[in-house]
């Protein structure tokens, strides 16, 4: 299927102080998402510590877990509104600095109802740390090169994960969770200014010309309103678009998968026969893999699909069908399962970062990327509070088929994601076709 090029395909030449400024964009809003990780995960690795030291039940702490991943799912909505309303800056110095007080407060408290509450709340500003990053540099990146640079940028997140758990870890260790807390909080601070100083929203903001040239809505996947702010009913009629939805699917099937394996892959090696430590460290193929996969990602968008993320996804799609495919047929030994699962995250990591990434700017405009960003990860983040229910259910009789059928739920999983990341890249491709004939596309916006 030959895919559709970008309506501009032209690489414009910078001048000085748009690439010094453009280097600013993209070190502030990639440190940015480390800080939103730093007041984010910190829980995750201190709960068994806080469940002993407060004498909780270690499986209570699910319960703040889950008031957290629902909040966020609902923050997703929220703060994707706000930041198409009034720019991406507002949700990454507004989100960060009421998280940042939200873990000042986890670093004192003492009791069950505080962490609850709080940590709900927290996923509601946690939530503005994606769509506000996408929407911050979705106007400093030429459309030829967006998937390249966005490809490295969206690695972000894995970098903040491995730094929380360095920072967060040793300070755990050394002092205790509390200590984790508040010292991981102040270095979030420090990036706080980093974001202020160094963040705008858009070149001419800072007196520049613009980087990326007006287009045409006719030649936008979704068409939506281009205008600075928009209307909650303009909002909602994008969040309806088919296509939006479609993307929001195939992520809710990414997450699903992304958070099963966070969530349960050591536990799997560890029942397999790996001791504790061996299986958490195995396990972290899945992730290394994946960094590769984003590269990978993001390369093939700007060379081979010329922009077709869908496309691109797709491919990537079946290659995670084949991972797990591999998984049920090699997965009893824990070893080369641990290796099958790093083929799946090669091929999964992909589709992730441009999807909420890439895509989420391209599919609907530079001004609406903060808001088709939050959408798109709105939807997803049902996966992971899905998946963790699911998989506890069907670990709960006999482990070993528990982990067989979740290995065959995620193949069902797998498949439904590369059937419609296929069908939204025959979408594309039909409208963009139309577009070129010069006939006015048929198609529901």
């Amino acid at each position: 299927m030959p895919a559709p090029a970008p309506a501009d395909t032209s690489v414009k030449v910078l001048s000085p102080g748009q690439v010094t400024w453009r280097w600013r964009i993209l070190i502030s809003t990639y440190f940015a998402y480390g800080g939103f990780y730093l007041t984010r995960k910190v829980f995750t690795i201190c709960k068994t510590s806080i469940a002993q030291d407060l004498h909780w039940k270690l499986g209570d702490t699910a319960h703040i877990w889950t008031a957290y991943l629902v909040a966020y799912m609902l923050g997703m909505f929220i703060n994707s509104f706000i930041g198409r309303r009034w720019g991406p800056r507002v949700l990454l110095l507004g989100g960060l600095s009421l998280s940042i007080v939200f873990n000042v407060i986890f670093g004192f408290a003492n009791s069950f109802a505080t962490f609850l509450v709080f940590m709900f709340f927290n996923g509601l500003v946690q939530a503005a740390g994606w769509p506000g990053s996408v929407g911050a540099v979705s106007q400093w990146l030429r459309p030829a090169e967006r998937g390249r640079i966005m490809g490295v940028w969206s690695t972000n997140y894995l970098f903040g994960n491995m730094l929380v758990k360095s920072l967060g870890g040793f300070l755990l260790g050394a002092y205790g969770w509390r200590w984790s807390f508040c010292g991981c909080t102040l270095v979030g601070f420090a990036v706080w200014w980093i974001v202020y100083i160094w963040q705008r929203n858009r070149p001419q903001e800072v007196g520049l010309e613009p980087i990326v040239d007006e287009q045409s809505n006719e030649t936008r996947a979704v068409q939506a309103s281009q205008a600075d702010r928009v209307t909650l009913g303009q909002y909602a009629q994008l969040a309806m678009n088919p296509i939006i939805l479609a993307m929001g699917a195939s992520y809710f099937c990414i997450k699903f998968l992304r958070y099963a394996l966070d969530s349960w892959l050591p536990a799997f090696l560890n029942i397999q026969g790996l001791d504790v430590a061996r299986a958490s460290y195995y396990s972290q193929v899945f992730d290394f893999a994946g960094v590769g996969g984003v590269v990978l990602a993001g390369w093939a968008l700007d060379r081979w699909f010329r922009g077709n993320w869908a496309a691109v996804g797709a491919c990537m799609g079946v290659g995670v069908v084949l991972g797990y495919l591999a998984v049920l047929q090699f997965g009893g030994n824990p070893i080369a399962g641990a290796l099958c699962f790093g083929l799946v995250g090669f091929m999964l990591y992909g589709p992730d970062t441009l999807l909420c990434g890439a895509a989420s700017v391209q599919v609907a405009g530079e001004k609406n990327a903060v808001a088709v960003a939050g959408l798109v990860n709105g939807i997803g983040s049902i996966g992971p509070i899905v998946q963790e229910e699911v998989i506890g259910w069907l670990v709960r009789g006999d482990v070993h088929t528990g982990m067989r059928n979740t290995n065959l739920l995620a193949l069902a999983m797998s498949i439904l994601m590369a059937l419609l990341l296929a069908a939204i890249a025959w979408r594309l491709h039909l409208k963009e076709t139309k577009r070129r004939a010069g006939r006015p596309p048929t198609l529901p916006a």
